[in-house]
């Protein structure tokens, strides 16, 4: 029995290095959360490349999740820390810049291997998760990372990544976007069923003013701009 279950894990390892390795050169075919939604609210994803998804929605996605992304090696120990030991004032937050604890490396990871799941099982999925984290980080880089992220990120009403999400909400491509268009985008992040852009909801609204302002704040950071130019 035990070599039975010794013999499975090994077969997932591997087939799931396999399939890390192979996703440094196609895109994700489908994942875990496109399936579930599929069956209600449809799927809607268009997956572009680097080039095509154009300078400010990268920006946006940075200043609104990940600000220490070209800094990190794909998690954010400092913040990780805070978020357990929040103060009153953290509470109150209703998101705080940089994307609070989970890097955009570690959402990435969580969306193309794993599954979205609740607080029940968050502590059983974050071993799986810090293991694709190392990897990706290790094997694709962070160029490939933000890539990935941003064409397999749910962005909307059955809307994954940001191209499907550029066409549903401003009928245009996402390279098109302006810095305001794509600050709306991101900032339906926590929950984009519920927070979207078009209609605008209260949360959006009140958000991406704050997210524009961040782009501001990073564009001028060094190694942000050395990344988003590649």
């Amino acid at each position: 029995m035990i070599k039975k279950i010794f013999r499975f894990f090994l077969y997932l390892v591997v087939t799931s290095f396999f399939y890390l390795v192979l996703i440094i050169f196609v895109e994700p075919p489908i994942t875990i959360t496109q399936i579930t939604n599929a069956f209600g609210l449809g799927l809607k994803r268009d997956y572009v490349s680097w080039d095509e998804m154009g300078y400010n929605i990268k920006l946006a996605a940075l200043a609104s999740e990940d600000q220490s992304f070209t800094d990190h090696s794909g998690f954010d120990w400092d913040a990780m820390e805070k978020s357990m030991h929040p103060t009153k004032k953290n509470k109150k937050s209703k998101i705080p810049f940089g994307g609070g604890a989970s890097t955009i490396s570690q959402q990435t990871a969580k969306n193309v291997f794993l599954w979205q799941g609740g607080s029940y099982d968050k502590y059983i999925r974050k071993i799986p998760e810090f293991y694709f984290t190392f990897l990706i980080e290790k094997l694709w880089g962070k160029k490939r990372i933000l890539e990935v992220y941003l064409n397999v990120i749910e962005t909307g009403p059955g809307c994954f990544g940001v191209e499907a999400a550029a066409q549903y909400y401003f009928h245009k491509s996402s390279k098109n976007l302006s810095r305001a268009e794509a600050a709306m985008i991101v900032a339906g992040f926590p929950n984009p069923k519920k927070f979207t852009a078009n209609p605008m909801t209260s949360r959006v609204a009140w958000r991406y003013p704050q997210v524009l302002r961040e782009m501001n704040n990073i564009s001028d950071d060094e190694d942000i701009s050395a990344l988003l130019k590649k």
